[in-house]
């Protein structure tokens, strides 16, 4: 395909603005993607707020984005599985394919990780895109590509709820109520968890959580945690915690709340990147410790989750913005977080 996009990009800190680009075109393993839905992530807006991630530095102008959903309209000559015209979920991480890990099948761990919005590597606020035929995911005739533009914070919900074991019999808490806490959650009941509880300070992610399947919330800035959920456990705590705030005092909690043998799930990032723990009390407990960073083999178990109905991800989104209102959405997205629990880009126009 022939012509020239809108690309929106990050020309510095809080600025956002427009260019154009050639729409790509795929290679022989590839395919071309119409975008029409974007989810905004944190790390979207952090590199919007402050330019960097740790050693992940943006340098202007720089394409954020990268949780999309859309439609092929082209196909590389050795693409068999899809077609023009299939609605796709993108997962966007290409890796080597050759070192241990992505042998060992862990291939979220791949040094040389290709991912879209961590620099210097583009993201995917823009018309089209040509990705890798085997990281497109083909979405079921129930499912949007609204959703599958949130099946990337999906999968991180879902690798969250396999890391701590996740199943029947189980109560667990979730850490924080924003989009990946939500999916945790989502994640945990999807896989038989019996009773999910999750905390945070901010009410209106608490009602989102009750409306999305969470069995009981606790406003952590009104009552003690801990004491909260040892009285919805009958004294005994919980078998599983995913943290997913990122903060030393919730993950103090988390140790705090869980009973001897728990398993506790780290998946928000501090802003410091340290934290000081009563380790004393985790090792008394014989605690199983697990992390996350990203996903792994997810995005087809995630997609079957939403098309038989066990994830409501449409409810996830509180906020749409169109994709010429961009410095909007961003701006909003910063600065409203009481209020915008999840905000999706829209790409196409009517």
């Amino acid at each position: 395909m022939n012509g020239m996009m809108k690309v929106a990009v990050m020309e510095g800190i809080g600025k956002m603005g427009y260019t154009e680009r050639q729409i790509p075109t795929p290679k022989d393993d590839e395919v071309l993607v119409k975008l029409e839905y974007v989810g905004i992530c944190g790390s979207d807006m952090h590199y919007y707020e402050t330019g960097a991630i740790g050693d992940y530095v943006v340098e202007p102008p720089f394409v954020l984005g990268h949780e999309p959903g859309g439609t092929v309209v082209e196909v590389g000559k050795n693409v068999k599985h899809l077609k023009v015209g299939d609605r796709v979920a993108l997962e966007p991480g290409k890796t080597c394919g050759h070192c241990e890990f992505c042998r060992e099948g862990k291939y979220n761990l791949c040094p040389d990780v290709v991912f879209f919005a961590t620099p210097p590597v583009d993201g995917v606020f823009q018309e089209y895109v040509a990705h890798e035929a085997d990281l497109c995911f083909k979405l079921p005739d129930s499912v949007s590509t609204l959703e599958g533009a949130l099946i990337e914070p999906l999968a991180v919900g879902f690798h969250a709820a396999n890391q701590g074991g996740a199943h029947a019999g189980q109560t667990a808490v979730v850490m924080g109520a924003g989009c990946i806490g939500l999916v945790s959650m989502m994640a945990l009941k999807a896989e038989g968890v019996s009773r999910v509880y999750v905390v945070d300070v901010m009410d209106k992610r608490l009602e989102k959580a009750l409306e999305l399947g969470a069995d009981g919330v606790i406003n952590g800035k009104n009552e003690n945690a801990v004491e909260a959920v040892k009285r919805l456990t009958d004294g005994k705590g919980c078998d599983l915690v995913i943290e997913t705030a990122g903060t030393e005092i919730t993950t103090r909690q988390a140790i705090h709340m869980t009973k001897k043998g728990a398993t506790i799930v780290l998946v928000g990032y501090s802003k410091t990147g340290e934290m000081t723990l009563p380790m004393s009390l985790a090792l008394d407990k014989e605690l199983t410790f697990k992390t996350v960073f990203r996903y792994r083999h997810i995005y087809p178990m995630a997609i079957d989750a939403v098309a038989s109905g066990k994830v409501n991800l449409k409810g996830l989104v509180t906020d749409v913005f169109e994709f010429d209102d961009i410095q909007n959405a961003m701006d909003r997205s910063v600065a409203d977080k009481a209020n915008i629990v999840k905000a999706v880009v829209k790409i196409e126009k009517e």
